[in-house]
Order: C-alpha cells, then structure tokens, then sequence
C-alpha cells in the first residue's frame, strides 16, 4: 500500500506516524547534535570514502526531494572505516533544504540550523541488495553534510543546471560522470549514532555519520532548489521547500565524536 507522506500541514512529519508507527521508536532521525554531550570515542577509525570509481546513472524528482542515483552493482563507490565495520555501497544522494537560507538542514547542532542538508546513501554490501539492507539494524550508513552560505560551491553546478529537466515530480534525466568528491568537505571529523530513514517508512537501520565541517553553496545556488515542485506535471503548483524533518528525541543512545 502506498501512502501520501508529505510536508504539507495535512501529511507533513507530525502526521507519518498514523502511517508509520515506527516513527515514534527508539532510534528515529534526525537529531540535535549537542555538542557538550557528544562524547569523544578513541576507538573510532578514520572515515575512508572511496569514491574515485563512483559511475552516476540519472537524476529524479521524487515528490520529496531529487535523488542522484548510482551504478551499485558493484565497488564503485564506497565508504568503509569510521564507525562502520564493513564496507558500505553508494547509491544515491540528495538533499533536504527550507524555503528560506538558514532553515533547511534537518540534522541540527546545538539547535542551529543550516541552510541545507546532503545525504549520501549507501547499503551495506554483506546483504547484497539495498532492499534487503533496510530491514537489518546496520543495513545502511547515511553520510549526512551541511550547506551554509558562503562562496559559491562549484561542484554543485552540475547539478544545479540539471534541475530544470526534473522540475516536477516523476521528470528523471540521464546524469553521467558526476564526481561525488566534488561536494565533500576538507575534514572528516564526524559525529555518529545509530538511526532511521528521515523519510517514511522511517526505517531504523541506519549508522548515521555526520560531518562537522559544512560545505558552502551560495543563496542564488539555494534559489535553483525552491525552484522545483513537489507535484505532477499538470497538477496546482506546489513548491519543494522545507522538505526536512523536524530532530526527534535521542532517547538512550549515544551520540559519539571522532574527535575532541
């Protein structure tokens, strides 16, 4: 059965529950990473992302968001290390963002709010298939990065020009030979914990990682964003912003740092 999640005041975040009981479990994401009770753990490797071979396939509008998908059929791309104890298959990314530069980030750190967030998805290779690594509690590792305004932010221009053939929900078009490095941060300190899906069906089966340095993308580049629509070709236009949900308690978990 398929259901009509959305944002809107109707079948926005506060209402997936009635769908999705899930989401108010024990390890719900994303949350506010506050950083005075984030603990330290020596024991955390460095983060190894291996994206030189990455093979990019299309871009789609999803009534969510857009994902830019991923060749995964093989090691082409891959993050390992870190909190992780296997290796872990890229397959998609996209982002969260508002409708205005500073309230787009769903992830938050000491209550602060960025202008937005990209999630890179990746499935743990030992289960085969993505379809199957969701229903395990390690079946995926989310490396989650913030936008904040600054310079602007050249690897994003690829994307950015693609947007326009994507403008409503359905549209994909063919996105090869995009480099995934382009929209990563200088350092890989990072945050981590154990997590869900931010979307329905708001799985738990995901290793967060969180990035503490932001990349930069400038406001005109944020505009190209709200520019798309969550619904059809044909249908009220409706706007794809503040498409991000809102941090859920943390409960008993621990939120741990890779660095002091």
């Amino acid at each position: 059965m398929s259901h009509h999640w959305g944002y809107g005041k109707h079948n926005g975040p506060e209402h997936w529950y009635k769908d999705f009981p899930i989401a108010n479990g024990e390890r719900q994401s994303p949350v506010d990473i506050n950083t005075s009770t984030a603990q330290h753990d020596p024991a955390l490797q460095p983060l190894s992302i291996c994206y030189d071979q990455a093979a990019s396939r299309r871009i789609l509008n999803n009534g969510h968001s857009f994902n830019v998908e991923f060749d995964d059929s093989q090691d082409h791309a891959v993050i390992k290390g870190g909190p992780l104890s296997d290796t872990y298959r890229l397959i998609q990314f996209h982002f969260h963002w508002g409708s205005s530069d500073g309230q787009g980030s769903e992830h938050t750190v000491n209550k602060k709010k960025y202008a937005a967030e990209l999630h890179f998805v990746h499935w743990n290779t030992k289960y085969g298939e993505f379809g199957k690594a969701v229903h395990q509690p390690d079946g995926l590792a989310v490396l989650g990065i913030f936008l904040m305004i600054g310079p602007a932010n050249q690897g994003l221009e690829k994307v950015l020009s693609a947007l326009n053939s994507i403008k409503t929900k359905g549209k994909s078009a063919a996105f090869a030979d995009f480099d995934p490095r382009s929209l990563l941060p200088g350092e890989l300190d990072y945050w981590t914990y154990p997590g869900s899906l931010t979307t329905p069906p708001l799985l738990e089966c995901v290793t967060w990682i969180v990035l503490k340095e932001p990349i930069t993308v400038t406001s005109e580049q944020m505009s190209h964003f709200r520019r798309l629509n969550f619904n059809a070709e044909g249908d009220p236009e409706e706007l794809m912003v503040d498409n991000w949900r809102p941090a859920q308690p943390l409960k008993d978990r621990k939120l741990r740092a890779s660095f002091k």
